[in-house]
């Protein structure tokens, strides 16, 4: 698909423009795009200097009711003093508009830099906010946004990737070997229900924006029911044991200023570590047709890519035969 037919590309300036106005906004402005892949997300300002961030979802991909969960969770958590940025909503209280043939909703922008894990105050501070999020997120489950399902994932990841064509006969062999020989690795490390609640889904650098030691959560296009060391693990970046150890005994005591977090969760950072690796790579390959997609990463149509990649997962295989190395103290 090129940039002329796929449906992102009648998201002109204009048409940004005509879609906020429309709510009764005046921007006196041009939009400006920022890095955003999965949706169309734009800054503007409008008359009174206010900055926002106005998000257009990808078509098909989620269901009304499930961005309108995204965005109840958001309103729940803001109005609880988590810091997060709940979508702006009209005078009948709808948050999630229409233009076009798009979905958009406006939100609040955050100023702010991402974290530093070095730094134990930024992820004290990190676990502290997640923690009071998981705590507004532990009141009820949701009723149509995913739940994280590791054997349900990990094979329509396999599934989108070898459907695809990117791989050759070479690379089609060891990518079935190594997968076949990953799932049922992972679905032994399946856990139960009880420990699944509403989790932001995607807490990487990006989504978390602050100064000194204050940061908010953005961007919770993924949230989903799921374990809460989903949200924990990607903080936890340290290669070195002490500095791991550091890294976790600060995020968990940050987020025990609001809940009790299970440390036997913490067998799942390496499984949500290979689902992630999976997942990243068929994300890719469903895209494709995004004309942003060939532009961001023209790297995936490298052969080099893909036996990279199978090596990853090789070594995360051999990772996930060993104990648990977040259980090692």
């Amino acid at each position: 698909m090129n940039d002329a037919t796929h449906p992102f590309a009648r998201l002109a300036p204009a048409r940004v423009v005509a879609a906020v106005e429309s709510l009764g906004f005046w921007l006196p402005g041009e939009p400006f795009a920022l890095n955003s892949y999965e949706n169309r997300v734009y800054l503007v300002h409008d008359d009174e200097r206010r900055r926002w961030v106005v998000k257009f979802y990808r078509p098909a991909r989620w269901s009304d009711a499930q961005i309108q969960e995204e965005h109840d969770f958001l309103a729940e958590l803001e109005a609880a003093g988590v810091a997060v940025a709940a979508p702006w909503r009209d005078a009948a209280g709808v948050s999630l508009h229409h233009a076009e043939g798009f979905r958009f909703a406006v939100f609040p922008q955050l100023p702010g830099q991402a974290p530093e894990l070095e730094d134990p105050a930024h992820l004290f501070a990190l676990g502290e906010v997640i923690g009071a999020m998981h705590a507004v997120g532990a009141r009820r489950p949701f009723a149509h946004r995913r739940v994280m399902d590791l054997d349900a994932m990990v094979a329509e990841a396999c599934e989108g990737v070898l459907a695809s064509g990117w791989l050759d006969r070479r690379q089609r062999l060891a990518y079935q070997r190594v997968t076949e020989a990953l799932r049922p690795a992972l679905v032994a490390q399946a856990w139960p229900s009880t420990w699944n609640l509403r989790v932001h889904g995607d807490c990487h650098l990006g989504n978390m924006l602050g100064r000194d030691e204050h940061f908010a959560l953005v961007d919770f296009d993924d949230c989903l029911m799921a374990p809460a060391v989903q949200d924990l693990w990607m903080l936890l970046t340290a290669q070195e044991e002490g500095e791991r150890q550091m890294q976790l005994s600060e995020v968990v005591e940050g987020y025990e200023q609001h809940r009790d977090f299970d440390r036997r969760e913490l067998a799942l950072v390496e499984p949500l570590r290979t689902l992630r690796l999976l997942r990243h790579s068929a994300w890719l390959v469903a895209r494709w047709d995004d004309p942003a997609f060939p532009r961001a990463f023209p790297w995936l149509a490298d052969a080099g890519y893909w036996d990279t990649h199978i090596r990853e997962l090789e070594q995360q295989r051999q990772v996930l035969s060993r104990a648990p190395r977040w259980l090692a103290r």
